[in-house]
């Protein structure tokens, strides 16, 4: 049963969600923290969609990318694509000279598919950060910097014109991970200059369209291992501490923020040390303890802009099958739900190769009549997403034996997803029914 469809507010539902096999109830309101909030008004509550980087389906062989957009028009999701850098190029070069050619090749694959298009208004022109204007430096740092506090209203401005130019985008994020925030000299993220930042930018888009929607901070929730003192927080389980620092950045913005129509974080379900802890499958818990945290403090729709369960994945991961890789991805998007979230963004790590670890779909440079081809991460999400929109209704699931920890559910009136978290092939009833399940295995039930 789903109390909203895609798109529409968010209203009071009580929710049920099961993280593992015993029928445990949660009370979560349709992307509120429980059933005694107050109804308000429409919420921007899209679902659970992807990030386009560097490499998507808008340039390639001509079939390929016939073949990736037929995919991905299958189930439309929402898509996020940044202001500069990830396949966008720099929107002005100089002051008052724009470039939207790359911009605007993806907003209209975005459109072409049937997506709901989100801009995340990151990064910044070079001119804007103390660099040469019409030089753009493409080097890691570029992106890590952020404007100068004499451009904030400069790079305010290039928002709103992003705003003119997309009439019938709605939603953007502003900046990603406080790139170029962190004040060196009193070793804290320098939340005052992202809020001040982030207002200007607010009050131009608000200025466009008062119905644009914007959110951020857009922190990276970093987590330490357990039994570190220095920066732990309270934040805290078998996964690890989250930074006090990070909690300090979005308590400020919380209170300083000119307004905001959603609240954004991302993070890894592992360590700033690339440990997975207590395992693999636990160490998703954390997501599920930030969404709780920020609910606290806020009844804002929490997004997930990023979110990451395979430790070293960036760099060609530790050797996962799919199969495991399916069924941790799986479990970290119900821990999400768990901690109230109604909305995340796969990070899609598209390249040009045949082998693309984790990818939604085969490259489009590819010419052997694969290119393009959806691929089993795809099928994940915008399954997840059909399944489980915001607002959904979650009910209590039954899984016998009931003690059984190696079970993850996730349901509603019509729909289970059930993660089995053991390499071995287990049996299990679920809601009565008898369910064989392969090591690793995401399996879907129909009621």
């Amino acid at each position: 049963m789903k109390c909203s469809a895609r798109h529409r507010g968010i209203r009071r539902r009580r929710l049920a969600a099961l993280p593992i096999a015993a029928a445990v109830t949660l009370a979560l309101a349709c992307g509120g923290t429980g059933p005694d909030d107050a109804a308000g008004p429409a919420q921007p509550a899209l679902g659970w969609g992807f990030t386009h980087t560097e490499y998507s389906a808008d340039v390639g062989d001509r079939a390929a990318l016939s073949t990736a957009r037929k995919a991905l028009s299958a189930q439309p999701l929402p898509q996020n694509q940044h202001l500069m850098g990830w396949g966008a190029t720099s929107p002005e070069p100089s002051p008052g000279r724009y470039n939207f050619a790359a911009l605007d090749r993806r907003i209209d694959l975005i459109r072409k598919t049937g997506g709901t298009p989100v801009i995340t208004l990151c990064c910044a022109p070079d001119w804007m950060k103390g660099g040469t204007p019409g030089h753009t430096d493409w080097s890691r740092q570029s992106l890590e910097t952020a404007p100068r506090p004499e451009h904030y209203d400069d790079f305010a401005a290039l928002s709103a014109t992003v705003a003119e130019r997309y009439p019938d985008v709605r939603h953007f994020i502003v900046w990603n991970e406080f790139k170029g925030f962190f004040d060196d000299a009193r070793k804290r993220w320098n939340y005052e200059g992202y809020t001040e930042l982030y207002n200007r930018v607010h009050r131009a888009l608000k200025k466009v369209n008062k119905e644009n929607l914007v959110g951020g901070p857009y922190l990276n929730m970093d987590s330490f291992e357990p039994g570190r003192t220095t920066h732990a927080s309270a934040l805290r389980g078998p996964w690890g501490s989250v930074d006090q620092r990070v909690l300090d950045a979005f308590d400020y913005w919380n209170t300083h923020k000119a307004g905001a129509d959603f609240v954004v974080v991302d993070g890894s379900s592992y360590t700033h040390g690339d440990e997975a802890l207590p395992d693999r499958f636990r160490a998703v818990d954390k997501f599920t303890a930030v969404g709780r945290w920020v609910r606290e403090r806020t009844p804002l729709p929490l997004w997930w802009a990023e979110y990451y369960v395979e430790p070293g994945a960036d760099t060609g991961g530790d050797g996962w099958s799919e199969q495991l890789r399916l069924a941790v991805q799986a479990a970290g998007m119900i821990a999400m739900v768990r901690g109230g979230a109604t909305t995340g963004f796969y990070w899609n790590p598209q390249n040009r190769t045949a082998q693309c670890t984790g990818c939604l779909w085969r490259s489009t440079e590819i010419t052997d009549g694969t290119g393009g081809e959806s691929r089993p991460m795809l099928d994940l999400v915008q399954r997840f997403d059909r399944e489980f929109p915001p607002g959904t209704a979650y009910r209590a699931v039954d899984v016998a034996p009931s003690d059984a920890p190696d079970v993850w559910v996730l349901g509603d009136d019509e729909a289970t997803l059930v993660v089995n978290t053991q390499d071995r092939p287990l049996q299990v009833k679920i809601d009565g029914r008898t369910v064989d399940l392969d090591g690793h295995q995401a399996l879907w039930l129909r009621r």
